[in-house]
């Protein structure tokens, strides 16, 4: 249970400045920091506003109630007017989850969606109702889960304009309780170490025959990719800076630290093909991740580690989202603006939707690249860039998620993925084929080879029985030479 929730002073300074500077009546927002079940400590880095809807209005205004009509009928028996209610806050939760499912995917390890903000009067926010506030914490949750499930608690930040003050309560998922707790400020982002890893890996799916499983997708089998790859890490040992991590080491206080994953090998083998006849095809699944976390004080040196694999799981499940987000939207406009879609341009589009064992030519899908822009103090968030995409786009995208006011300079983004991700299926007969291929020529290699070595030694054969007969023929003209120049003569008489 969260007991004390502390923010860092300098932003939420600010984030109070520029509340009262915009003079607005109400306004919600997410709460960015960091929460986790072996403290009772929360840690609070930023207050991002939830940006304006689609059609212009705000994410959260002011809902005013008049007292009820028995007030009402007696208001104007006694001809006094009737007393008004003070306005309660009317929250867009739908519009405020997407922000959050937005900006969960541009957080680093170790920071997270941690919950909601609100900044309006006292009065206003004690005539809302509990469980009005309770649902916009749920759809946030829901849109920005932890990487612990189990952990169900989330922060509800009140920001009063009048009086002017801070005070924070700590929501159950379960029951939609708020408790308060204590809220103090202190130097926290400042403080942070940061922890950085690029994880090579290759994972081999098999596409099974539709069965029991029933029909499997491109989003599908790669989903199935990704639990894996996070079984792996799961039991992996980790090295920072070159030492083997154990549960007393310490690490200086320089950052950022390199870390390495060491995999068990093959501790984990996809399965769900047992024998070649349930077989189709073949994705290779491969890239290299460049994965952050940061390390708030006086935090356990292995829950900087599993902020670390977390962040490598959940960049590739974002990468996954945004492609097939992206495939969705362009099949929509395309059918909305009546267009026929070729099938193969169809195809390419809906990817993710393909019944994997249909396909008969092979695919091969690029994950966006994970891009590093700087956030405050050195600290640093991440945005996905497509292939068609620029740095200009990454940019308007952090201004508009993260309310980034500064501008943000081109030297300063970085881009530290160089080897692409992507998933390349491959049909059964084209692996059946390349290894007939290969076997073939393999075949061909070693019967040329025989060959060739079955003609060497006849040609040795040869030439030493030529050279065997041109020794006995010396030989005898040698002999003859021999008993005719040195043989006994004959006297005449």
């Amino acid at each position: 249970m969260v007991k004390t929730v502390i923010a860092d002073d300098n932003q939420s300074k600010s984030a109070e400045d520029r509340l009262f500077q915009h003079g607005i009546p109400a306004q919600v927002g997410l709460v960015i920091g960091q929460l986790n079940r072996s403290s009772d400590r929360g840690f609070v880095y930023d207050l991002i506003p939830t940006p304006p809807t689609d059609g212009g209005g705000p994410a959260c205004s002011l809902k005013s109630e008049a007292a009820g009509k028995d007030d009402k009928k007696k208001g104007s028996k006694s001809g006094k007017p009737s007393a008004e209610l003070p306005a309660s806050l009317v929250v867009d939760n739908d519009w405020v989850a997407e922000h959050a499912r937005q900006v969960s995917r541009m957080l680093l390890g170790g920071m997270n969606v941690v919950g909601i903000y609100l900044w309006a009067s006292e009065a206003t926010f004690k005539a809302t109702s509990p469980a009005v506030l309770s649902q916009a914490i749920k759809g946030v949750a829901q849109a920005a889960p932890f990487a612990d499930n189990e952990f169900e608690e989330r922060l509800l930040i009140h920001v009063s304009c009048s009086p002017r003050r801070w005070s924070c309560r700590v929501c159950t998922l379960a029951s939609g309780g708020l408790q308060p707790c204590d809220f103090k400020m202190g130097k926290l982002l400042a403080s942070l170490q940061a922890f950085r890893c690029t994880y090579n890996f290759e994972i081999r799916l098999p596409i099974p025959q539709s069965g029991i499983l029933g029909i499997i997708t491109f989003k599908d089998l790669i989903c199935r990719g990704i639990a894996n790859l996070a079984k792996d890490l799961q039991s992996a040992k980790a090295l920072i800076n070159g030492h083997l991590v154990t549960e007393n080491v310490h690490t200086s206080s320089e950052s950022p630290h390199d870390v390495q994953f060491l995999v068990p090998f093959n501790k984990h083998i996809s399965t769900e093909a047992c024998s070649s006849e349930e077989v189709v095809g073949l994705v290779v699944f491969s890239g290299a991740i460049c994965a952050f976390a940061y390390m708030g004080p006086r935090e356990p040196i292995l829950q900087a580690i599993s902020d670390l694999k977390s962040d490598i799981v959940s960049s590739l499940r974002s990468r996954l989202d945004i492609i097939t987000d992206e495939a969705e939207e362009e099949v929509a406009l395309s059918l909305d603006g009546g267009g026929v879609s070729g099938g193969d341009s169809l195809a390419e589009k809906s990817i993710h939707k393909l019944a994997l064992r249909e396909v008969r030519k092979q695919c091969t899908l690029f994950f966006p690249r994970r891009i590093l822009v700087p956030w405050y103090s050195g600290i640093f968030i991440c945005d996905y860039l497509q292939a068609s995409e620029t740095f200009e786009d990454v940019k308007d995208h952090c201004q508009e998620m993260m309310s980034m006011d500064g501008p943000i300079e081109t030297t300063s983004v970085v881009d530290p993925e160089t080897a692409p991700i992507s998933a390349a299926t491959r049909s059964f007969w084209d692996v059946v084929h390349k290894c007939t291929s290969n076997l073939v020529n393999d075949s061909k290699t070693n019967k040329n080879s025989i060959q060739r070595e079955a003609d060497a030694g006849k040609l040795e054969r040869n030439n030493l029985n030529f050279l065997t007969a041109i020794l006995v023929l010396l030989s005898a003209l040698l002999f003859g030479w021999a008993v005719v120049a040195f043989g006994p003569t004959k006297t005449a008489y």
